[in-house]
C-alpha cells in the first residue's frame, strides 16, 4: 500500500487507480500521460509482460473514453536486453495505440542510449505517421543536432532539461548553460516545427517563454507537468487554454521514483516534510 506522502506523486498501484485519478483530472481540465512504474529490465519476459501491460492499459483508455495517453521508458520494454527487443515492443506498443487512439510516448533514458531509442523511435514514427512523442533533453549538447533530424517526423517532441547525472563531455552541467539551452531550443522548435511541441517543465520562466513564442509563431503547443509539482499552475493555465498534461506514474515499483522526485525537488522534500510533521 502506498503511504499517504507518496501519494501526492504516484497514482496508485493498479490502473484503475491511475484512471480513477485522470477521470479527476479531467474535471479540472488537465490531461494525462500515464506511466507504468519500472525500468532496466536485463531479461525478457518483464520486459514483455510491461509491454503488453501497456497494451492492456491503452485499450482501458480507449473504453474509458479519459483524456489521456501513455509513456514508455526504453529500458522498460527491453532495451537492455537488446534494441531488437525494445523495437519489437514499442512499435506493439504503438501499434495498439494506433488501433485505439491513443498517443504514445517514448522517454529518453541516458545518453548511451539515445542513437537506438532514436532510431527506432523514427522508423515506429514513420510507419504510423504521428500517434507518437519522443522526450529530448536540453542539457545534452547533441539535442540541437537530434531536434533537427525530428523536425520532419511526424511526431510529438517533449522537451525538458534533463534529469540524469551525465558526464560534462556530453552535458552542460552549469544551471544557466541548461536555461540557456532549453530557451534556445525551444525556439528553434517553435520556429521550426509543425506544432507537436510539449513544454516539459515546471519553470515559470520556461513556461512564460512558450507562451510568448506561440503569441510569435501560432505553432501549437503543450505544456507537461509532473503529478504533485505545481499542481495548482496546472490547473490555471488549462483554464487559460492551454493544453496541459499531467505525467502520472503508477504501480507497485513505486520506492525508487517517489524518493528520487524527494531528492530532485527542495520543494517535494518540503513538502513531504510538512506532510510527517503535520
Amino acid at each position: 500500500m502506498i503511504p499517504p506522502i507518496a501519494n501526492n506523486f504516484v497514482a496508485g498501484e493498479t490502473p484503475e487507480g491511475a484512471l480513477d485519478h485522470v477521470a479527476d483530472l479531467n474535471e479540472s481540465g488537465v490531461k494525462g500521460i500515464l506511466n507504468l512504474l519500472g525500468e532496466h529490465y536485463d531479461e525478457r519476459p518483464p520486459a514483455d509482460a510491461d509491454a503488453d501491460a501497456y497494451i492492456d492499459l491503452i485499450e482501458r483508455i480507449d473504453r474509458t473514453g479519459l483524456d489521456c495517453c501513455v509513456s514508455v521508458k526504453p529500458s522498460q520494454i527491453g532495451l537492455d536486453v537488446g534494441g531488437e527487443v525494445f523495437a519489437e515492443n514499442f512499435r506493439r506498443i504503438v501499434e495498439a495505440g494506433d488501433d485505439h487512439g491513443v498517443f504514445v510516448w517514448c522517454d529518453m533514458e541516458d545518453y548511451t542510449t539515445i542513437d537506438t531509442t532514436l532510431d527506432t523511435f523514427e522508423a515506429v514514427a514513420r510507419e504510423f505517421d504521428g500517434g507518437v512523442g519522443l522526450c529530448v533533453q536540453a542539457n545534452l549538447k547533441r539535442t540541437r543536432a537530434d531536434l533537427e533530424r525530428l523536425a520532419d517526423v511526424p511526431c510529438k517532441v517533449r522537451l525538458v532539461k534533463g534529469a540524469y547525472d551525465e558526464p560534462p563531455e556530453v552535458a552542460y552541467k552549469e544551471k544557466s548553460k541548461v536555461d540557456e539551452a532549453y530557451r534556445e531550443y525551444l525556439a528553434f522548435m517553435f520556429a521550426n516545427f509543425d506544432g507537436g511541441i510539449a513544454v516539459g517543465s515546471h519553470d515559470p520562466k520556461m513556461i512564460e517563454h512558450a507562451l510568448e513564442l506561440h503569441e510569435e509563431h501560432g505553432t501549437s503547443f503543450e505544456i507537461q507537468m509532473l503529478m504533485g509539482v505545481r499542481e495548482d499552475a496546472q490547473e490555471v493555465l488549462a483554464v487559460d487554454g492551454v493544453d496541459v498534461y499531467q505525467y502520472i506514474p503508477y504501480g507497485g515499483k513505486w520506492v525508487s521514483y517517489f524518493y528520487r522526485r524527494v531528492r530532485e525537488r527542495k520543494e517535494n522534500a518540503l513538502f513531504a516534510l510538512r506532510a510527517v510533521l503535520g
